[in-house]
C-alpha cells in the first residue's frame, strides 16, 4: 500500500501562478532568486513557453543548466528559451538581474536541480556536477558574453538534427556567444553522418575523444584536428579494419607521439592512397614513416608529402623504398625544402617505376633569390639538368616542380 504524499506548498503557489501566465512573467521582477529553479522546471514539465522565456530573460543564476531535463530535441518549448536568449546577447545594457555566462547543454547539471529543487529530474547523471569552465586555453578569440556548452554525441538515435540547428544558431550569432564542444563521442553510426555534423563546428575546446568502433570505415580525412592533439592513439585504436585511403591535412599541432602512432597503427599496412599536407616533420625522425612506407609498397598508388617542411636528409631515408612502390600512379613531395641534387635522386628512385602517370616535385633552392622569389635564369639551367637526367635514364617522363594545387607550375619532359 503506497503513501500518498501532498505537493509542497511551494509546488502548489507555483501550479497557481501557472494558471496565468501573464501574471506569472510579471511576478518575476520580485521572485526571490530561490524559487527561480522550482518555478522552471514546473514550467518546462507543463511546457509553458511564454514564462520559460521569461524566465530566461531575468535568470538570476550564472550558470543555466538545459541538458539534462529531457533527451534534447527541437521542440517548441527549447527554441522559446533560445529565441529570448536571442533578444538579450544583443542588448547592450541587460536586464538588472540578469546573470547568465553559460548556457549547458549536456547531460549535467543533477546537483544544480537537486540543491534548488529538492529532487532530482530525469536523465540526469547523479554524479557529474556542473562545471563552470572557460572555454580552451588555446582559443585565439576573447571569450563571449554568454557560453554555450554542448557534448557531441553520435549514437544509433539520430540527433543530428538537434546539434546542427545549435551549431547554426551559434554561428548566426558569432561573436554574441561562443559553442563550447568539451566532449565528442562516436559509437558505431557512419563516418559521413559524424562529418556533416562537425564540418559545422570549431572543435578548439575538445578535451575527450571517444570512439566505440569505427569498424567498416575504409576512407579517413582528417583536416586539421586541434581536439586530436595527444590522444590520436584513441582514435586509432577504435580503427576495426584495414583503411584504403589516409589524408592527413593541416596537422602542424599533432605531436611527435601521434605521429608515432598514426603511423605505426597497424590498420594502415594496405593502404593505396596516402596524403599527409602541412606536417611538421622537419624535426620528426622518419624511421615510422618509412616502415610504414615499406609496408604498403605492394598496394601504395597514390602517394603525397606535400609541405611537410621536409629536408634533404630526411628525402634520404625514403629513397630505398620509394622504389619499391611499384603501384605508384600518383606522386606528389612539393612545397618542401630540397636542393637539387636530391630532385635528381628523386628522378633516379622513382626512374623504375612504370606506372607513375603524375609526379610533382618542389622548384629546387636554388632557383630562389634571397627575397624569396625564384630566379627564371637560374630556374631554366635547373631544368636543363633535369631533361638531361631524365634523357640519361631512357624513359619518356614529363615531372612538374611547383606547389599542389598551385596554377605556377614549371614542366619537364622528355619523351
Amino acid at each position: 500500500m503506497s503513501i500518498w504524499t501532498p505537493p509542497t506548498l511551494l509546488r502548489l503557489a507555483g501550479r497557481s501562478l501557472l494558471r496565468d501566465q501573464a501574471s506569472a512573467i510579471t511576478a518575476l521582477e520580485y521572485l526571490p532568486a530561490e524559487l527561480f529553479p522550482p518555478l522552471f522546471i514546473q514550467a518546462y514539465r507543463r511546457r509553458k513557453r511564454k514564462p520559460l522565456k521569461a524566465m530566461v530573460h531575468a535568470w538570476p543564476f550564472t550558470i543555466l543548466p538545459l541538458g539534462c531535463l529531457s533527451q534534447l530535441s527541437l521542440d517548441k518549448v527549447l527554441k522559446a528559451m533560445l529565441d529570448g536568449l536571442d533578444v538579450l546577447i544583443a542588448q547592450e545594457v541587460r536586464p538588472r538581474r540578469w546573470k547568465l555566462r553559460v548556457l549547458d547543454l549536456r547531460n549535467s547539471g543533477a546537483n544544480f536541480w537537486r540543491m534548488w529543487c529538492g529532487d532530482s529530474t530525469q536523465n540526469c547523471s547523479p554524479t557529474e556536477p556542473v562545471a563552470v569552465h572557460s572555454s580552451s586555453p588555446n582559443m585565439e578569440h576573447p571569450l563571449a558574453p554568454l557560453e554555450v556548452f554542448l557534448d557531441l554525441d553520435f549514437n544509433e538515435r539520430d540527433g543530428d538534427e538537434f546539434f546542427m540547428y545549435i551549431i547554426q544558431w551559434a554561428q548566426q550569432r558569432e561573436g554574441l556567444l561562443h559553442l563550447c564542444c568539451k566532449a565528442l563521442r562516436i559509437s558505431e553510426v557512419p563516418f559521413q553522418r559524424v562529418r556533416k555534423v562537425l564540418d559545422g563546428v570549431q572543435l578548439d575546446c575538445i578535451q575527450e575523444v571517444k570512439m566505440l568502433s569505427l569498424r567498416h570505415l575504409q576512407d579517413l580525412n582528417m583536416d586539421s584536428p586541434s581536439f586530436l592533439r595527444g590522444r590520436l592513439d584513441q582514435m586509432l585504436r577504435c580503427l576495426q579494419t584495414p583503411l584504403d585511403k589516409l589524408s592527413v591535412t593541416n596537422c602542424h599541432r599533432l605531436t611527435h607521439s601521434d605521429l608515432t602512432h598514426l603511423f605505426q597503427c597497424p590498420n594502415l599496412r594496405q593502404l593505396k592512397s596516402l596524403h599527409l599536407f602541412g606536417l611538421s616533420l622537419a624535426d620528426f625522425s622518419l624511421e615510422p614513416l618509412r616502415a610504414l612506407l615499406e609496408a604498403v609498397a605492394p598496394t601504395l598508388e597514390d602517394l603525397g608529402l606535400d609541405n611537410c617542411g621536409m629536408v634533404d636528409s630526411q628525402v634520404e631515408a625514403i629513397l630505398p623504398v620509394l622504389s619499391r612502390c611499384h603501384q605508384l600512379r600518383v606522386f606528389t613531395i612539393s612545397e618542401n625544402n630540397f636542393s637539387v641534387a636530391t630532385v635528381e635522386k628523386l628522378l633516379r628512385h622513382t626512374a623504375g617505376l612504370r606506372s607513375l602517370e603524375l609526379e610533382l616535385y618542389p622548384v629546387p633552392l636554388e632557383c630562389y633569390r634571397i627575397q624569396g622569389t625564384v630566379n627564371k635564369e637560374r630556374l631554366a639551367q635547373i631544368r636543363a639538368e633535369l631533361m638531361g637526367i631524365l634523357r640519361e635514364l631512357g624513359q619518356p617522363r614529363a615531372i612538374c616542380l611547383g606547389k599542389c594545387g598551385k596554377s605556377k607550375v614549371y614542366d619537364v619532359e622528355f619523351s
